[in-house]
């Protein structure tokens, strides 16, 4: 954001010709902040952080790492492969859970003055730490599974079904759990999708299983555990790419600047541009941004800051946005309004 100032001075625009609108930050330390807090009371897209969502999150998490654990001990001892492949994919699902935690319980958190945002991030960089972790689960998996192409290895069916059974009903009751929370909730609805796919894996060590039961043929259980982490590393690789994202502050998925910048133009009375545009995101869901406006002659600063405040909340669901003014060379300066003055 320092580096939008330099460019402000090159092109030409000096501090006496700027005027900042601090009603733009969220702060509560002007006044106008009342009608900046009226719009997210009615326009807000983020759904409220509620002690219901962190504990059905966290019941999930706990259900889903017991039996990840239990699901190791078993296929390390029906020697299973396709079990520890799921049981890999229970970590993505407990990571999921254990991230969306972090989001509600650390979101709490009140910032200070070496964290302006809080710990927010925190949930971020543990996903990309988490992402790492799976991707070397993968080659583990995939190492091993060629190893026993090589060198078949016998697998106990029995103990083997029973523990995808289980792993199948814990699946669907961590699912019910999640479904009684906010499941508008950008973390609670992406737990969901990890324990939906879990499900497939805890549907593909059962298939192991019968076959191996039925047949004996144990070439299956490398197969199967294959396909399992293939699932995984898409999760990972989806964890990795959001993660890394975000800590390089590229913009929402449903943010293209350019066309924010003309959609504000078209929608809101007396903008006559929209410069210097940058949104990012604080942490999944939060998004922010800093923007510089040209008002038209006559306009009313504080009532377009407001609309364009408005438009980014409505229409992108940006809660969080710092306008700066910048005053149309060939138009006279419109008096601020004694709330909007710093």
């Amino acid at each position: 954001m320092a580096a939008d100032h330099k460019e402000h001075g090159a092109a030409g625009h000096d501090d006496a010709d700027h005027e900042h609108d601090h009603s733009g930050h969220d702060h509560g330390d002007h006044a106008g902040h009342d009608r900046s807090d009226h719009y997210h009371a009615e326009h807000s897209h983020a759904p409220t952080v509620s002690a219901s969502n962190e504990r059905v999150v966290f019941i999930g998490f706990l259900l889903t790492t017991v039996f990840m654990f239990a699901e190791v001990i078993a296929g390390v001892m029906s020697g299973s492969l396709a079990l520890i492949a799921d049981a890999g994919h229970m970590l993505t699902d407990s990571a999921a859970l254990l991230l969306a935690w972090a989001a509600f319980r650390f979101g709490r958190l009140a910032s200070d003055n070496q964290r302006t945002f809080g710990y927010m991030r925190l949930e971020v960089v543990a996903g990309l730490i988490n992402a790492v972790t799976l991707f070397a689960l993968v080659g583990w998996i995939i190492y091993e599974a060629i190893q026993r192409f090589m060198t078949p290895h016998e697998v106990l069916a029995g103990p083997m079904f029973i523990v995808a059974v289980l792993g199948l009903v814990i699946n669907v009751v961590v699912f019910v759990v999640l479904s009684r929370g906010d499941k508008e909730h950008v973390n609670i609805r992406g737990a969901m999708v990890h324990v939906l796919g879990d499900l497939l894996g805890s549907v593909a060590a059962i298939a192991a299983a019968v076959t191996i039961w039925l047949t004996s043929w144990m070439p299956i259980d490398p197969i199967l555990s294959v396909l399992v982490s293939l699932l995984v590393l898409r999760s990972a690789r989806s964890l990795f790419r959001n993660s890394l994202h975000i800590l390089m502050e590229g913009t929402p998925g449903n943010v293209v600047v350019d066309d924010l910048s003309k959609a504000l133009v078209a929608k809101v009375p007396g903008l006559s541009e929209v410069r210097h545009v940058h949104v990012w995101s604080i942490t999944s869901g939060k998004p922010v941004a800093t923007l510089e406006i040209v008002l038209t002659k006559g306009a009313d600063a504080p009532s377009v800051t407001q609309s364009v405040k408005a438009a980014l909340l409505a229409d992108y669901g940006i809660t969080h946005s710092t306008i700066e003014i910048v005053w149309d060379e060939n138009a006279p300066r419109c008096a601020l309004a004694p709330d909007a003055v710093p």
